[in-house]
Parts: C-alpha cells; structure tokens; sequence
C-alpha cells in the first residue's frame, strides 16, 4: 500500500506555473517541509544547504525580474531560496571539522577522516569547483522537500531560470561562502496539471 501510494505522489507532483495567491501554507505544514530537506542525505555528510523562506510580498516582487518574470514567484505562499554554502566546505575549515566531529569517534580515526575529506575538496576546487559540488547536494533536499509537500498537498516549481549573480546581490549573500543554487516557490496551484509525460522505464534503464 505504501509502495503504490507513494507511487501515486510522484505522479501527481508536477511543476505548478501559477498559484492561488490567497491560499497560504501553515507555519507548521511549512516548517515539516523544511524538516524533509534538513533531513536529506549529503555528501560526505556536509550538509551543504541553507534555506532562505520568503513570504514578504515586496521581496517576491523584487526577485520576480531576477527571476524571467516568472509568475510562480510572486503568487507563490512561500519561496524557498536555497543556498549553497562554499567557503565553509574549504580544506582546513573550522566547519569540515565539526561536521566531521559530531560522531563519537577516536581522535585518530576522526583525523584520518578529516584527511579524506582534505584531499577530496582540493580536487573538487582543482577541478569542477566547490559550488558545483555543493549545489548538487542542494538538490537532493530540494527533490525530497517537493515530494514531501506533494504529499501534503501542497504544489511546488523547482526553478533555475535566474539570473544568480543579480539575486545573490539582493539578498546580499557573499559568493565566497554561498552561491544560489535554485528558487522553489510552494503553494496551491489553481489549476489542474496536465497528464505526466515520462519516458517508459525499459527505455532508460539497464540491467547488467
């Protein structure tokens, strides 16, 4: 039952493009989705996401240009911006360490780990970039919070039609910490989504 129900939720969930922007979410129900991307997995535990609710109207309207016009951003009941941290994932930073840390692990062991971790963020830097790392995690929480508010039946539009440089001035974020990574706008849509469109499941996957 739970299989198909489950089943039944990633059917149903689709990319609103419109709001009903006098309905608005809970502060609990909100919060809980919130919960669902503080509880995703992450690579090396790093838990790399921030996420930055906005429910100002007058902030919405300044994003929406930002952000191609897009109506979900000002009808929307709440928009999610979700940051992903950089500097913080640096070799040798303070926050690798408490991350790293929590478990009650010995010393030596948690060394060893902290040397792991050291020389895989170096290669991220020399080579695609600590953003492009850190962002890919964002997404995991971002997937995990837009089927978890389907599930309560609340809409959502994951959306990368930005243009970053400009919103991270806005929201006066320093690229060298954090850069954004994508805008979820959730809500309840005002009309009803058109039949999903996948491509069947033998036509993309392998068995080896």
């Amino acid at each position: 039952m739970l299989k198909d129900k489950f089943l039944d939720i990633m059917q149903a969930r689709h990319a609103c493009k419109l709001f009903d922007d006098t309905k608005k979410i809970e502060n609990e129900t909100m919060e809980t989705i919130l919960q669902i991307g503080r509880l995703s997995p992450s690579s090396f535990g790093m838990e790399p996401w921030r996420f930055l609710v906005i429910r100002e109207d007058s902030l919405k309207a300044a994003l929406r240009p930002l952000c191609w016009d897009q109506p979900q951003i000002t009808t929307c009941s709440h928009l999610v911006v979700i940051k992903a941290i950089v500097g913080p994932l640096a070799p040798g930073s303070t926050y690798r360490e408490k991350m790293l840390s929590r478990r009650e692990l010995p010393k030596e062991k948690i060394e060893a780990y902290l040397n792991i971790y050291d020389k895989f963020a170096s290669n991220k830097m020399a080579t695609e970039g600590l953003f492009c790392w850190s962002s890919r995690q964002c997404y995991i929480a971002a997937a995990n919070m837009m089927t978890g508010a389907k599930a309560m039946g609340i809409d959502s539009c994951p959306i990368e039609g930005f243009e970053k440089e400009k919103i991270e001035a806005l929201l006066q974020m320093d690229p060298a910490e954090e850069q954004l990574a994508l805008v979820i706008p959730f809500g309840y849509c005002v009309r009803q989504a058109k039949e999903k469109i996948r491509l069947p499941l033998d036509e993309i996957t392998e068995y080896r």
